[in-house]
């Protein structure tokens, strides 16, 4: 990599970006001659020349009320590598049409051969190419209703951090706050080599979040679907989700049919009666997890397991780490 021209990065600012994945992407971009001086596999000349960029030249101030300078304008820019559009700022009340000079620059930038990349709720902006219709894509869990409202051609893959689409991969994606530092270091290990990324992550102490999302997913039921029979169970199951047989119980309230009851329930919930408890019974497991220092089969007992065995192998298949790696990862801190 040191002796072929830095690949050039386009970090954008817009009103509603975030400085924090701004400034961690343009430091640990530019930590190479720092970090070279520690670890071998590393290049002492830069293999990025990053730039923020924005609509004019200016400086703005972040949503979080902190200054950026944009360096360069999208006007002047006529070519780059990678593209990344960081945080926005997003709600209920994200409307596309707000950035459209800059949709337009980063569909010009794709047909030129660019990388588009976004970090946490930056998809909204990518998604607005229209380049990821049809294509997997992640972000933050929060925006997932307005993305699925906005962007319904676009299959979310929430449980995953880091996405990759198109036919060479050119479009990347990271998922919740954080995970601008997944991004910098998968740009690092496609662009240098994965054992610069790994000196970097070291040098910088970045962690990859190699299980993905699923983690950090909370269970966020619908419930504003209309259907007073589906809300009425949901409700129940709140303080009934670790009886027996609450499927059983559901069908016998609803008085509907097996068949009929999984077919409204889905319709209201996206989830099927026992994978909506499966999800209510995992959440109240993490809880425990987090909170007490029960033991893990007790923690199955309580959620409504008798076999402790099958509860763990549905905790990684939901979480996708175990019950006892969840607690070391989230119990809450003893202060001193």
């Amino acid at each position: 990599m040191s002796d072929k021209p830095p690949l050039h990065v386009s970090v954008i600012a817009t009103p509603g970006t975030l400085s924090m994945p701004i400034a961690g992407l343009y430091e640990v971009l530019n930590a190479f001659p720092v970090v070279a001086g520690f670890y071998d596999e590393v290049p002492a000349s830069p293999p990025f020349e990053v730039e923020i960029v924005g609509a004019t030249r200016t400086n703005m101030t972040s949503a979080s009320g902190l200054p950026i300078t944009i360096q360069r304008a999208i006007t002047d820019i006529e070519q780059t590598d990678i593209v990344i559009v960081p945080i926005m700022a997003a709600d209920d009340s994200w409307q596309t049409g707000r950035h459209p000079d800059l949709v337009d620059w980063m569909r010009r930038m794709h047909a030129g051969g660019a990388l588009l990349c976004s970090a946490c709720t930056g998809l909204l902006v990518l998604a607005e190419t229209g380049l990821l219709d049809g294509r997997r894509a992640t972000t933050h869990w929060a925006i997932e209703p307005v993305v699925r409202h906005t962007f319904p051609e676009i299959e979310l893959c929430l449980d995953e951090v880091l996405v990759t689409a198109g036919e060479r991969e050119e479009f990347v994606m990271s998922g919740g706050a954080s995970s601008w530092q997944d991004l910098v270091l998968y740009l690092i290990g496609r662009c240098v080599g994965p054992t610069a990324s790994q000196a970097v992550a070291k040098f910088e102490l970045l962690e990859r979040h190699a299980e993905g999302q699923a983690p950090y997913l909370p269970f966020l039921p619908r419930t504003r679907h209309g259907d007073s029979l589906v809300l009425g169970l949901q409700k129940w199951l709140d303080t009934n989700y670790a009886i027996a047989s609450p499927v059983a119980e559901m069908t016998r309230r609803s008085g509907l049919s097996p068949r009929a009851l999984e077919r409204r329930f889905r319709r209201a919930t996206d989830h099927s009666p026992i994978g909506y408890v499966q999800q209510i019974r995992i959440a109240e497991a993490k809880r425990w997890l987090e909170q007490t220092d029960a033991p893990i089969d007790q923690i199955s007992w309580e959620v409504g397991y008798e076999d402790a065995a099958a509860f763990r192998r549905l905790f990684k298949r939901i979480v996708r780490i175990t019950p006892g790696a969840y607690r070391r990862k989230f119990t809450l801190p003893k202060l001193a």
